[in-house]
């Protein structure tokens, strides 16, 4: 578009005022014959006329660095936003009406009005976004509005920058309890079984090309007549397994306060206190295996980091069952299912899981009294009942019931022969 008939389209209402009443003016003045008259007619007519002309032709370098801190933060927490602008050009301007783009659920959008820019000018403006819903959002991108000094011509720029923010779910602290099963060893100290040797044989294994020399194990080289090298001793790790259904027909209720939101926070408040415990977590969904939260011999903040980023974006899956493909041979130690609504056509999936898991630990949302008000939809299998019966450890969370309780007698070692329901306190995880 030509900057002139753009600058000419962007008048304001005082800028399409003067221009009338300068053309009223002047046709008036010549009608009487008055050219006093006239004159100042066309002052009034050419003012709004001349800043449409020296917009259009000035070239604003307006320069912006958007800054969000933290850009990782809990559901109900608030990030500051700092905007700070630069004026590179030469010429000045009028007032800058600046307006950030938000998505509706960080709130409403901030709008800041500044004067006085000139050249070399700079400014920085704050300001605080909050969000009750987990996910990734993206802030920005800023429009400016361009004054001219006598409020004639408005016009709109754009810059196309954004800043990332990841609201990630909510966390409740848990208690340190034991809980048994799921070490598993990292490196060339796995143990194996062995049926006749001695112990030196179990720490020793074949040479591999890249292996250092001052490694070859010379004795048991001669035994066996090919070369063998001491293994390496590597740092035990315990593992955890984090299935979360988050099938749709298994959860009831809308937004926030639906069962897949107490899901994922209970997931997520699992997940961040065993990682905490030195456990490499791997999160598995409904529809399988997420290779982005694996976290074996990784530094604890950045696994429960890496969790909380991938149960940020989680969105309800349409997938029918279970996926149990991600399931190897052999056990894989200790396993946490967070569940809802549960039916007959599950009990495949729920006991494969629970033949691999050492042991199988279940919290199950109570989604009777959470999303439907207490109404039982038809075919409807009792979860806790069911998953106790495929071998699991199961407790039954309730809208009113702690999570801290709920994950202490689910801890608790031997294998209740019924759901247990942990204490009410009237807080939601």
């Amino acid at each position: 578009m030509n900057p002139l008939r753009e600058a000419l389209g962007a008048l304001t209402v005082r800028g399409r005022a003067f221009l009338a009443a300068g053309t009223t003016t002047v046709v008036c003045a010549l009608v009487v014959g008055q050219e006093p008259l006239v004159r100042a007619g066309l002052l009034v007519l050419a003012l709004p006329l001349v800043c449409a002309l020296v917009l259009a032709r000035s070239r604003y370098r307006l320069a912006l660095e958007r800054v969000v801190s933290p850009q990782h933060l809990a559901a109900g927490q608030a990030a500051r936003v700092r905007l700070t602008l630069t004026n590179e050009g030469r010429l000045p301007s009028g007032a800058l009406l600046l307006e950030d783009q938000l998505p509706y659920v960080l709130g409403t959008r901030p709008r800041f009005v500044v004067e006085g820019i000139g050249p070399g000018w700079r400014r920085t403006v704050d300001h605080v976004v909050r969000s009750e819903v987990r996910g990734r959002f993206e802030v920005g991108p800023m429009t400016v509005r361009v004054r001219d000094p006598f409020g004639m011509v408005e016009l709109g720029r754009s810059f196309r920058g954004t800043a990332p923010l990841v609201v990630t779910p909510r966390t409740v602290p848990l208690p340190a309890v034991p809980v048994e099963g799921g070490q598993r060893g990292a490196g060339d100290d796995r143990p194996r079984a062995f049926a006749v040797g001695s112990a030196e044989d179990v720490t020793v294994r074949e040479y591999r090309r890249g292996d250092e020399l001052r490694r070859v194990h010379w004795r048991s080289s001669a035994r066996r007549g090919e070369l063998m090298v001491r293994r390496e001793e590597q740092p035990w790790q315990s593992r955890v397994t984090i299935v979360l259904d988050h099938r749709a027909r298994a959860h009831r209720g809308q937004g926030i306060a639906s069962t897949l939101e107490a899901a994922v926070s209970a997931a997520a408040s699992v997940g961040v206190h065993l990682a905490r415990r030195g456990y490499g977590v791997q999160l598995v969904t409904a529809s399988g295996e997420d290779p982005t939260s694996h976290g074996h011999l990784r530094e604890a903040q950045a696994t429960a980091d890496a969790l909380l980023e991938s149960l940020a974006v989680l969105r309800p899956a349409t997938t029918p069952t279970l996926d149990t493909r991600w399931l190897g041979e052999g056990r894989s130690g200790l396993l946490v299912g967070v569940f809802g609504a549960l039916g007959p056509e599950d009990v495949p999936a729920l006991r494969r899981l629970a033949a691999h898991a050492d042991p199988a630990l279940a919290i199950v949302l109570d989604v009777d009294h959470w999303g439907a008000g207490g109404r039982r939809h038809p075919g409807e299998s009792d979860a806790a009942a069911l998953l106790a019966a495929q071998g699991w450890r199961v407790v039954v969370l309730g809208p009113r019931d702690r999570l801290d309780t709920a994950w202490q007698q689910l801890a608790r070692r031997g294998r209740p022969s019924s759901a247990a329901r942990p204490a009410a306190s009237g807080a939601t995880p």
